[in-house]
């Protein structure tokens, strides 16, 4: 369990990172991003909670939320092509996220807690399982989203 809750605490962490990164632009569109970033650490929360036994269960509509976000923010970014490099404090969180995901993984797969609102079944597995996954691709997004929102262009990668 040890693992799986550091991974979840790192990966709140630098999405607090990432929220004093962003707050330093104050800019009108970075300030949305910062709002969903602060909902995803009280997410990560309660996650680290329900696996620590506190009982506190993990609702499933907040996977859904966060697939609205990814598909509010991908309305407005070009079309991906290529591999782009990965670049800011975001692809960082991005891929903590991944980390963290694969160490709940793991515990859940060796320590199927009986706690239901943590481990709900469903489709492909559990509703924390499905947020992780979703979360890692809405932290893409999102860098996407404020790099192109702040002017930055994207590095495409070529072999």
């Amino acid at each position: 369990m040890a693992e799986a809750l550091g991974g979840i605490d790192e990966l709140n962490s630098w999405i607090g990172l990432c929220r004093t990164k962003i707050q330093k632009t104050n800019d009108k569109y970075t300030n949305q991003i910062q709002k969903e970033l602060k909902k995803i650490q009280n997410n990560l929360l309660v996650i680290g909670s329900g696996l620590s036994g506190s009982g506190l269960g993990f609702k499933s509509y907040e996977v859904r939320r966060l697939e609205r976000v990814i598909d509010k923010l991908t309305e407005e970014l070009p079309p991906l092509k290529n591999f782009i490099y990965p670049v800011g404090e975001l692809q960082v969180a991005r891929a903590v996220c991944r980390r963290a995901e694969r160490r709940v993984v793991g515990y859940l797969r060796n320590n199927a807690p009986s706690d239901p609102p943590l481990y709900q079944r469903g489709g492909r597995g559990s509703s924390v399982l499905r947020y992780l996954n979703r979360l890692s691709d809405a932290l893409f997004v999102m860098a996407r989203w404020v790099n192109f929102k702040l002017g930055g262009k994207e590095e495409v990668w070529r072999s």
